[in-house]
């Protein structure tokens, strides 16, 4: 609502009694009187706007500055109102009683005979029930971010938006914006009952409008928050809430229609995971990101052509440091500004959808900035947090961490989890940093943190919000996926709440991330005393449902990108990159890969900077790309490679101990049809003509791929697209085969006789 400026109009003078009003002032308590003056009143509807009386009604406003208020009510003539003894304060006796009543407007002079016309708010009924606030409490209310926050709506025949806003401990609240001057006085909310949540209607605010909530604290301070649940956000690095009302109708209801009956752990999953300000740039406008618009065209038609099965974005939560990369969030229910509105980012996830791929949006519940605007000490308490630092603060990451034992701030985070999933159709969530959640010593020295009722070091109340979270998805939002990036050997991560599992769908394999890592990084003279790394992390593969990632994380800091990772020189480190995706492809677990991967960036990714995408001019990093869909393509039409990645059932090692040569062989397997595909990795450069590996059975064996292929790059050893097996037993096997080995390099056989 901006006030609008009317030209002046004949009233009667200040302080002069209207016809009904007698010259006289109502009475009020003065504590009352008091704390509404000092902005401190939990109820201030009890004071202003229009009140019944025996003989008509009581309309009161307040508005500091005012030369002259008059009431208007529908065609009648303006009503003077009197001027209280208080200044600000004025109030006026009508006779009428009907419901116009509330639905008055006021006209206001200031100095200078500058006149505004608005409506007050101060009577209409409350847009939160009883039954809101009570499932809110309890954590059960199911669409808590239809309720909280602020929504265009209707009240009692007028149009406007309501706030709704949670803060227990503060003395007073206001909405606060350039409709009002930023002036707390003017819209002042009022507490419903003891339930904490302070709410007001603004008649005539519409979409748009920019806004924070002015409190007042216990002290007598003033704070200036934004709405921890505003759906729409001020671009960063300005930090005010903003109105907002979706208007998108989603076209990928064939998508969730299947989504529903997807077995996520029994299907394919290769996932591509980007940073959206960082993928693609526009040099020639400022090096500015591409917008959620923008991105939906180029993303679609790059995921598509390369066959990953889902996208995964780095937070797109909105966040004040763009160098977090979305990870310390302070609007948990508002995608982020830089790249357009909530609508725009709708529109990407539907456009992905109607191509086929789905989306997994990275989540933050485990901790928050300390930006004075946002959630900490929200009303002037440790609110969201806990106070003690010992439990509320990350002394690694200076962020607060969320008090998990509040029911209101488990239902403030479980209603953010299925905001996303419901309002924005993601397919997923990966939850950020889970390992800082289940340890109350997570990156503590020894009296930094205070143990459990038991003296343990679990964080119970995480631990049962976490099990919360899960049971609560997937019973609402069938065929999602729940990951935890967890790097700990906590057991259960991804098991069944019944078996005492935390409920999560998959766990990112942190383990295999290292050891592989750190293998591929060794010279292959050296990769001997290494093969270990190689072999350890199918000890555990089937504790958990694991993802194989290759992430952000391991980019940034120094760790050198993949490709510069790799040992040797530049047609070595390729073909250690082109090996190394081959084995991962092929190895037990769902699949992520950090963009830029797929290239073969050189440099470090830095998210104020695009991909070099002036690398694919180059024959081997088109090679290395290639090589990438053609994994992928036949990652997705091999059942063998991904529908028992949870299962001992799908993976057999061949030959596990050939360290010496730096080779290995495993088989994967699909339960449902008996299909093989026998994967042959050799990590050394040397080339293994004759190298005889034993297979389950006789017969030809089409060679699917081998990353040594010139079309990749390689040097084109090989077995011209096939081999033959007989009779020989070998490596335990009944049968074996004679194959050429390529120098670093994975080949996959597909073993005959499929049904």
């Amino acid at each position: 609502m901006n006030e609008r400026t009317d030209p002046p109009t004949s009233t009667p003078a200040r302080g002069q009694a209207d016809r009904n009003g007698g010259g006289r002032v109502s009475s009020i308590p003065r504590d009352d009187l008091r704390r509404l003056l000092e902005l401190r009143h939990s109820d201030p509807h009890s004071i202003l706007g229009a009140h019944l009386t025996n003989g008509g009604a009581i309309i009161r406003a307040y508005r500091p500055e005012a030369v002259q208020i008059s009431v208007l009510l529908d065609d009648q003539a303006p009503r003077a109102m009197i001027a209280r003894p208080e200044p600000g304060l004025f109030e006026v006796a009508v006779p009428e009683k009907g419901p116009e009543i509330f639905r008055h407007r006021l006209e206001i002079e200031y100095p200078g005979q500058r006149r505004v016309t608005v409506r007050q708010p101060y009577s209409f009924p409350p847009t939160l029930g009883d039954v809101d606030i009570y499932l809110w409490a309890e954590q059960k209310h199911e669409q808590i971010w239809k309720k909280m926050g602020a929504h265009v709506c209707e009240v009692a025949g007028v149009a406007g938006t309501s706030f709704a806003v949670w803060a227990p401990n503060a003395a007073g609240i206001s909405v606060v914006g350039d409709f009002n001057g930023w002036d707390g006085r003017l819209h002042m909310m009022r507490m419903l009952g003891s339930s904490g949540v302070w709410e007001l209607f603004i008649p005539d605010l519409g979409v748009g409008t920019f806004y924070k909530y002015e409190i007042r604290t216990q002290d007598g301070s003033f704070l200036l928050k934004s709405d921890p649940f505003a759906s729409a956000t001020e671009c960063p690095p300005a930090t005010a809430s903003r109105v907002y009302q979706s208007s998108y109708s989603f076209n990928d209801g064939a998508w969730m229609s299947a989504r529903a009956s997807r077995d996520t752990l029994r299907s394919p999953m290769a996932i591509y995971e980007l940073h959206l300000g960082s993928w693609r740039r526009v040099p020639e406008e400022g090096n500015r990101p591409l917008s959620y618009r923008e991105l939906a065209n180029q993303l679609c038609d790059y995921v598509t052509n390369l066959g990953f099965t889902h996208v995964e974005f780095l937070p797109v939560m909105e966040h004040p440091f763009a160098g977090s990369w979305g990870y310390e969030t302070t609007g948990y229910y508002s995608p982020t500004a830089r790249y357009g509105s909530p609508d725009d980012f709708r529109y990407l996830i539907d456009r992905l959808h109607q191509n086929g791929i789905g989306v997994i949006l990275d989540w933050v519940p485990a901790h928050f900035p300390t930006d004075e605007f946002s959630l900490g000490r929200f009303d002037g308490t440790a609110l969201y947090e806990h106070a003690d630092p010992r439990q509320g603060y990350h002394p690694q990451w200076n962020t607060y961490i969320f008090n998990f034992g509040r029911d209101e701030v488990r239902s403030f985070l479980l209603g953010s989890a299925h905001y996303w999933l419901e309002e924005f159709h993601a397919d997923g969530l990966r939850v950020d940093a889970v390992s800082s959640m289940l340890y109350l010593d997570y990156g503590r020295r020894q009296g930094e943190w205070i143990p459990n009722v038991h003296g343990g070091n679990e964080n119970l109340q995480a631990v049962e919000f976490l099990r919360e979270l899960n049971e609560q998805v997937y019973a609402r939002h069938p065929g999602v996926a729940m990951i935890a990036e967890e790097s700990t050997s906590w057991m259960g991560v991804s098991r069944p709440l019944y078996v005492g599992g935390l409920g999560f769908g998959l766990k990112w394999d942190m383990g295999w991330m290292h050891d592989t890592l750190d293998y591929f990084s060794k010279d292959p003279v050296y990769r001997r005393y290494s093969h270990r790394d190689l072999t350890f992390g199918f000890l555990y593969a089937w504790f958990e449902n694991f993802v194989l990632p290759l992430s952000h994380d391991e980019v940034v800091y120094g760790k050198r990108s993949l490709l510069d990772k790799m040992p040797g020189d530049r047609w070595q480190k390729f073909a250690n990159l082109r090996a190394l995706f081959a084995y991962m492809w092929a190895r037990s677990g769902k699949k992520i890969l950090f963009m830029g991967g797929e290239f073969g960036q050189w440099r470090e990714w830095n998210h104020d900077h695009s991909l070099d995408w002036h690398l694919l001019a180059e024959p081997d990093h088109r090679g290395l790309q290639a090589l990438v869909r053609d994994l992928n393509r036949i990652y997705r039409g091999q059942r063998a490679l991904w529908e028992a990645d949870h299962d001992p059932a799908g993976f057999s090692w061949i030959d596990a101990n050939n360290a010496d040569e730096n080779a290995i062989a495993f088989m994967r397997t699909a339960p449902s049809s008996g299909s093989r595909l026998v994967c042959v990795c050799n990590f050394s450069p040397v080339v293994r003509t004759g190298y005889r590996v034993g297979v389950p059975v006789a017969g030809g064996y089409r060679e699917l791929l081998n990353t040594d292929a010139i079309i990749y790059g390689g040097s084109n050893q090989g077995n011209a697209g096939a081999a033959y097996a007989d009779h020989t037993p070998w490596h335990g096997q009944p049968c074996s085969m004679s194959i050429t080995l390529p120098p670093l390099a994975t080949l996959w056989f597909e073993v005959p006789g499929q049904r």
